[in-house]
C-alpha cells in the first residue's frame, strides 16, 4: 500500500480544512440535463497527467472545492464555457476541451432562487496555471493542490455519491486524456509563480 506524503506546510493546511454541509443533491451520471431545468453551475474534475486532479482551499476559511462557479451570462448557458473561465479566475488555470461527466440535481435551488436547477460536473486536462491571483468575484486568492481523485472527495467530505462522481471522472480521464487509472498520491502546493503540465 502506497503512502500519502505531503509537506508541513501542507499538513498545516490540511488542517485547518472545513468541508462544506452535504446539501444530498442526487447525482445523475451520464444523464443529459432534460430540457427545461436550468444549469446554474458548471465545476470540473481538472486532471495532469499523473492522474492527480486541481483543488482550490480558500486560505481564510479552509473551505475546499473544485474549480468551477456559476454560469455567466457571456458563458451563454455553455457549462464548458463557464468551466475554463471559472478556472482561470479561480485558479489562473488553462485546460482542455471539456468532457461532460453528469450533473447534480438542486432541487431546492440554493443557486436558482429556490427553484430546482442543474450544477454540471465535467474533466478536464489542466494544462498550466498561472501566477496567482485574486478571484475577481470575491478577492481570494485560493491555495492550489495537486490531490489524487479518491483524497479529493475526502477532503471535500462528498461521501459515497462523490465517491461515485470521481470514478465517472476517472473513467473519463483515462479514455479521454489518457492519464493512469491509479493516480501519483503526492500531495503538491502549485508555487504561487505558476506552473506547466506538458502532455
Amino acid at each position: 500500500m502506497s503512502r500519502i506524503e505531503y509537506s508541513a506546510e501542507i499538513a498545516e493546511l490540511l488542517g485547518r480544512v472545513r468541508r462544506r454541509p452535504d446539501a444530498g443533491w442526487p447525482w445523475r451520471p451520464g444523464e443529459a440535463v432534460p430540457g427545461g431545468l436550468p444549469v446554474k453551475q458548471s465545476w470540473g474534475w481538472l486532471f495532469v497527467p499523473d492522474g492527480r486532479v486541481l483543488m482550490l482551499v480558500n486560505p481564510r476559511d479552509g473551505v475546499v472545492s473544485l474549480p468551477g462557479g456559476s454560469l455567466e451570462p457571456e458563458d451563454d448557458g455553455d457549462p464548458g464555457v463557464a468551466l475554463a473561465r471559472e478556472a482561470g479566475e479561480e485558479a489562473q488555470a488553462v485546460i482542455g476541451p471539456p468532457h461532460y461527466l453528469g450533473y447534480l440535481y438542486d432541487r431546492v435551488g440554493s443557486a436558482n432562487g429556490g427553484h430546482e436547477c442543474a450544477r454540471v460536473r465535467m474533466a478536464a486536462a489542466l494544462h498550466a496555471v498561472g501566477p496567482t491571483a485574486p478571484d475577481p468575484a470575491s478577492g481570494r486568492h485560493y491555495r492550489r493542490l495537486l490531490v489524487a481523485p479518491g483524497l479529493a472527495v475526502e477532503l471535500l467530505g462528498w461521501g459515497e455519491a462523490g465517491l461515485r462522481q470521481a470514478h465517472a471522472a476517472v473513467a473519463t480521464a483515462v479514455v479521454e486524456l489518457g492519464v493512469p487509472a491509479a493516480a501519483n498520491e503526492t500531495i503538491e502546493e502549485l508555487p504561487s509563480s505558476g506552473s506547466l503540465f506538458p502532455r
